[in-house]
């Protein structure tokens, strides 16, 4: 995010102030708003499949507070991927440790995608209301506030350990490969950091990513496209 204008401003490229200021609200938002509704998510999935511990952490919280990550909200701000203080999580307590280790996992990514639905279902209804003359700040700031959530939760999604996909991944593995794959989750971390700072991934994940903001967006016009609105 804030490093591609940075970039921009080094080549002398034009900058739009309009949309820079409202990605940075928009990102400002994701931190202190949409994080901790990401790990929320986290923990009451752990807390409905039997495991507590998040909740006698504090953590079955939606508080900016309990959540916050300086490096992780950094990260968001420069590059456009970060992350939450993680959700502490006891398997032993699961009734069926592998898969409710996954579902507690998917709950993040998928509140993501809630969220940035809800976030398109505003927009629509904001441009309807208007006309068609929605400001240009609102625009950019919807825009910006959907693709966030769209690429945390494929970011998220990743089955490289110590992302979401990674737990969600382990619940199909046979025995003997998950614990291969623990065994050597710290060398995996490392060429997971490698290969994201390399952007080897960056055109599969901007695909995906693409795809799944304009489902969203497909998503958020449909009521209105059913009642004849749009």
């Amino acid at each position: 995010m804030l490093f591609s204008i940075i970039q921009d401003l080094i080549r002398g490229q034009p900058i739009d102030m309009v949309s820079v200021v409202a990605e940075i609200l928009a990102i400002l938002f994701v931190i202190f708003c949409i994080l901790p509704v990401h790990e929320w998510a986290h923990a009451w999935a752990a807390h409905r499949l039997g495991d507590d511990t998040a909740k006698y952490a504090g953590r079955l919280s939606l508080s900016p507070l309990v959540s916050f990550d300086p490096m992780g909200s950094l990260f968001l701000l420069l590059f456009g991927f970060g992350w939450a203080k993680p959700v502490p999580i006891d398997s032993r307590n699961f009734r069926n440790p592998r898969r409710d280790t996954a579902l507690t996992s998917l709950a993040g990514p998928l509140s993501n995608f809630i969220v940035a639905w809800i976030g398109a279902l505003i927009f629509c209804g904001i441009y309807l209301a208007a006309k068609g003359g929605i400001p240009s700040f609102l625009q950019y700031f919807f825009i910006a506030y959907i693709q966030i959530n769209v690429a945390l939760a494929v970011f998220n999604l990743i089955p490289l350990p110590p992302l979401d996909g990674s737990k969600i991944l382990g619940a199909f593995l046979p025995q003997r490969a998950l614990y291969r794959y623990y065994q050597y989750q710290n060398i995996i971390i490392f060429i997971a950091f490698i290969i994201l700072f390399t952007n080897v991934l960056s055109e599969p994940i901007s695909w995906l990513s693409t795809a799944c903001y304009n489902g969203v967006i497909w998503l958020g016009e449909l009521p209105y496209r059913l009642f004849g609105a749009l």
